[in-house]
């Protein structure tokens, strides 16, 4: 019997590695191909400038060329695939060097007709929206597809910055020296490509449902609590605290919810106790379960 269930466990572990390898290869591949799609159809023929990697490989590519954009992407991500071996694992690296070839392939053999757009505002705001997507993506995998994937994994997991926040920064500076060395007024327009795309992917990491994480400090809190509960079916959780000029222990309600709700929640709290103290902040991600749930007798 334990001979059986060592060989059970062993071949579960076989399957749940297997699936995880499908699901953030299968993440990489749609990713990397809706960039791609994205830059080659749009971006590219409108002379438009991107961020990270990718836009130094896109300026070169506008200044030789004969010169193939994918191994000029290649060959300018080998610095990544180094950063990403020596600051996030052996795991990130292997499946971001997949995304690098991945990437750079489509990027050599995907020719696609431009769609009929003449406004550079319209061309950066809709490869924005692509390229964001693709790039929100892959970073949702376990790997990247190399470019300022890398160094944003790398910045998140230290640091806790956004990714497309660390895109967004990065890209002024590369931007800057398309301005210098391509066209002045094309480079302009391609800031509205940069934050377009950066908004984007945070839009994509956060399943487009970004909550709202409030603490509130009221004399009343279990009346709030329990209002909370059965009005708005949201679990609450109590926090001990001491006020420090009053030195009266408090309790302190922390509670998430949809943005959405945010103003029916003012509402209910401010409701009960017109002195109440909230704080209201932005959560990137919630996960877990509520356990529990509050029965009305």
């Amino acid at each position: 019997m334990k001979q059986l269930s060592v060989k059970s466990m062993s071949t579960h572990k076989f399957f749940s590695g297997f699936k995880s390898w499908t699901s953030n290869l299968g993440l990489i591949f749609i990713g990397s191909l809706i960039y791609v799609i994205g830059m080659k159809s749009i971006l590219i023929p409108a002379k438009l400038l991107s961020g990270g990697v990718a836009g130094i490989a896109v300026l070169l590519y506008y200044l030789f060329p004969d010169v193939n954009f994918g191994v000029l992407y290649f060959l300018l991500n080998i610095p990544m695939v180094i950063i990403s071996w020596m600051y996030v694992g052996r795991r990130f690296m292997i499946y971001t060097v997949i995304g690098i070839v991945t990437f750079s392939a489509m990027a050599s053999l995907i020719q696609l007709p431009p769609p009929d757009i003449t406004d550079p505002i319209l061309s950066a705001l809709y490869s924005g929206v692509i390229c964001g997507t693709g790039a929100g993506i892959i970073l949702r995998s376990l790997g990247s597809a190399g470019g300022l994937d890398v160094l944003a994994v790398v910045l998140n997991k230290k640091y806790g910055l956004r990714p497309g926040t660390v895109f967004s920064l990065t890209n002024i500076f590369i931007i800057g020296a398309g301005a210098f060395f391509h066209d002045f007024e094309l480079s302009l327009y391609s800031i509205i490509f940069v934050y377009t795309s950066g908004r984007i992917i945070d839009m994509v990491l956060t399943g487009f449902n970004q909550r709202k994480s409030i603490m509130i400090i009221s004399d009343k809190p279990e009346i709030i609590a329990k209002e909370i509960l059965i009005r708005e079916d949201r679990g609450v959780t109590f926090f001990n605290g001491t006020g420090a000029y009053s030195g009266r222990d408090k309790k302190v309600i922390f509670t998430i919810i949809n943005l959405t709700e945010l103003p029916k929640m003012k509402e209910l709290v401010f409701g009960i106790d017109p002195n109440a103290f909230m704080v209201i902040n932005d959560t990137l991600e919630v996960l877990g379960k509520r356990h529990g749930k509050l029965k009305v007798l």
